[in-house]
C-alpha cells in the first residue's frame, strides 16, 4: 500500500484537493493520512491592553476544525480508501515533514495555489517550502478556480 499525507487548510480549494487525491489513491492503491495545522496563535488577539490570550476562542476554533477535518475523513472513507487523521498546532511545514515521516509516507500530496510572489502564485509557499525541504516526493495538483 502507498502511503499519501494530505495536508488540508479548509480553503476554497480543499475541495478538489482531496478529490485528486482520492483519485491518485484509488489508482496506486494508496491510504490516505489526512492532516491540518493550526497556528498556535489562534487565540491570541492585540489590542488596547497589548497582547491578550483567550483560550475559549481557542478551543472553540480547534473543535470546529476537528469537525471539519472528521467530515474529509468520512468523505474519503465513503470513497473505499483506508484513511486517518491528525489536527496539530504549530509551524505547517516542520510539522507536516515529521508526520510524513512518521508515517513512512511515499507522497505528500499538495494543491498548486498560492497567494504572494510570482513562484507562490503557481505554487504556494507552502507547496514551495515542502519541496525544497522534503526527502519524499511532493505531487502537486494543479486546482483551479
Amino acid at each position: 500500500m502507498i502511503n499519501i499525507v494530505l495536508p488540508v487548510d479548509f480553503g476554497d480549494r480543499s475541495e478538489q484537493l482531496v478529490d485528486a487525491a482520492v483519485k491518485f489513491a484509488k489508482q496506486v492503491n494508496g491510504k490516505i493520512f489526512l492532516i491540518h495545522v493550526a497556528p498556535s496563535d489562534i487565540g491570541f488577539a492585540i489590542g488596547d491592553m497589548g497582547f491578550q490570550y483567550f483560550p475559549e476562542v481557542e478551543e472553540n476554533e480547534i473543535k470546529e476544525e476537528l469537525v471539519q477535518l472528521n467530515k474529509i475523513e468520512q468523505r474519503i472513507i465513503a470513497q473505499d480508501i483506508d484513511c486517518e487523521h491528525l489536527l496539530k498546532q504549530g509551524i505547517a511545514k516542520d510539522i507536516i515533514l515529521e508526520y510524513s515521516q512518521s508515517k513512512n509516507a511515499d507522497f505528500i500530496v499538495m494543491g498548486s495555489h498560492g497567494r504572494s510572489g510570482i513562484y507562490d502564485v503557481f505554487v504556494g509557499s507552502l507547496t514551495k517550502g515542502l519541496t525544497k525541504d522534503s526527502s519524499i516526493p511532493v505531487l502537486v495538483i494543479p486546482i483551479h478556480d
